[in-house]
C-alpha cells in the first residue's frame, strides 16, 4: 500500500567513514542518529553499499541477516558487534520485480556488512526492522545505478528507506591518520560535489571522471562514490537535496551526508561537521 507524498520516506547517502564510527560519538554519529529520529519508522530498510561490489547485481533474501566484519586491524569490541537486524524475502522479491529486466539474483550467504550495520547500530540500535542489501555491479557504466535508483523510487512510497553507504571521497592510500588539513585536491572535489548536488546538478555527477586530476584523487575506484548514485536516481521532480552533515576526516575520506527528500533540521556545528575538537 503506497503513501502519501507528505509521508514519503526520505532516500539518504552516508558517508560512512571509518568502521570506528560504531563506537564512536561524534558529530557524524549524532547526526545520523537524528536523521533516523526525524523520519517516520522505516517498515524496511534497503541498502546500498559500497562494500558488497560484484559481478551482476545480488539482493540479500535471507530471513536473518549475519553481520559481517569485513576489515581488519581494528579493537575486538568492534568484532564483537552484532546487529541482528531480521531480513526481509518479501522486500527481496519486491526489489527484484521493480528492478526488472535487469537479472537481480537473491542471495543467502551474504548479510550485512559494515557499510550498513556501522550506520544502523546508530540509527534504529533495537534493529528492529527488516533490512536487505542490494549489491553494485562492478561492470556496468555509471548511468546504469542513476537508473537502479530510478526503478526503486516507489519503494519510498511503500515505507521503505532507501539509504546508500560510501564517501565521496574516498583514497585510503592518502589517507593521514595524524589529521590535520584536507589536501586541496579532496577539499576542491568534495566542494564541486556539494555544488552539483545544491545546484540539482544530477547528471553531472555521473560523468565525475571527467572532471580531471582531482576526481582521479578522489576516486580511485568508484565504489565509494557510485552508492550516491542510487539515491540521486530514487530523486522525484522538485523534491529537495540537502547535505545534513559534511566533513573530510584522515584527510581524505569525505563524511558528507546526501538526503533526498525533507530531512530533519540540524544545528550548524552538525552541518559543519569539520571541528576537530568535536571528535577528540
Amino acid at each position: 500500500m503506497q503513501q502519501s507524498n507528505s509521508s514519503r520516506m526520505p532516500a539518504v547517502f552516508f558517508g560512512h567513514g571509518s568502521p570506528m564510527n560504531a563506537l564512536d560519538e561524534n558529530a557524524y554519529t549524532r547526526a545520523w542518529r537524528q536523521i533516523a529520529a526525524g523520519m517516520p519508522k522505516p517498515k524496511a530498510i534497503l541498502s546500498i553499499s559500497a562494500h558488497w561490489y560484484t559481478r551482476g547485481t545480488l539482493v540479500t533474501a535471507m530471513e536473518s541477516p549475519r553481520t559481517i566484519h569485513d576489515f581488519g586491524g581494528f579493537p575486538q569490541a568492534l568484532f564483537d558487534i552484532r546487529y541482528p537486524a531480521p531480513g526481509s524475502p518479501a522486500l527481496a522479491s519486491r526489489v527484484r520485480e521493480l528492478l526488472a529486466p535487469v537479472d537481480v539474483q537473491p542471495d543467502h550467504s551474504w548479510g550485512l556488512d559494515h557499510g550498513t550495520w556501522s550506520l544502523l547500530v546508530k540509527m534504529f540500535p533495537d534493529a528492529d526492522v527488516p533490512v536487505v542489501q542490494l549489491s553494485i555491479d562492478a561492470t556496468r557504466p555509471n548511468h546504469f545505478h542513476v537508473e537502479m535508483g530510478q526503478r526503486l523510487a516507489p519503494l519510498r512510497d511503500e515505507g521503505v528507506l532507501i539509504m546508500a553507504s560510501g564517501d565521496v571521497v574516498h583514497n585510503l592510500r592518502a589517507m593521514n591518520r595524524s589529521g590535520g588539513a584536507a589536501p586541496d585536491w579532496a577539499e576542491r572535489f568534495n566542494h564541486a560535489v556539494r555544488d552539483c548536488l545544491l545546484g540539482g546538478e544530477v547528471e553531472r555527477l555521473a560523468d565525475y571522471a571527467q572532471w580531471g586530476p582531482d576526481a582521479r584523487l578522489a576516486v580511485p575506484t568508484p565504489e565509494h562514490f557510485l552508492p550516491l548514485l542510487y539515491i540521486l536516481g530514487t530523486r522525484r521532480k522538485g523534491e529537495p537535496i540537502s547535505i545534513p552533515v559534511d566533513g573530510i576526516e584522515l584527510g581524505s575520506i569525505s563524511m558528507m551526508s546526501v538526503a533526498v527528500g525533507a530531512p530533519p533540521p540540524l544545528s550548524p556545528g552538525q552541518r559543519q561537521a569539520v571541528a576537530a575538537a568535536d571528535d577528540q
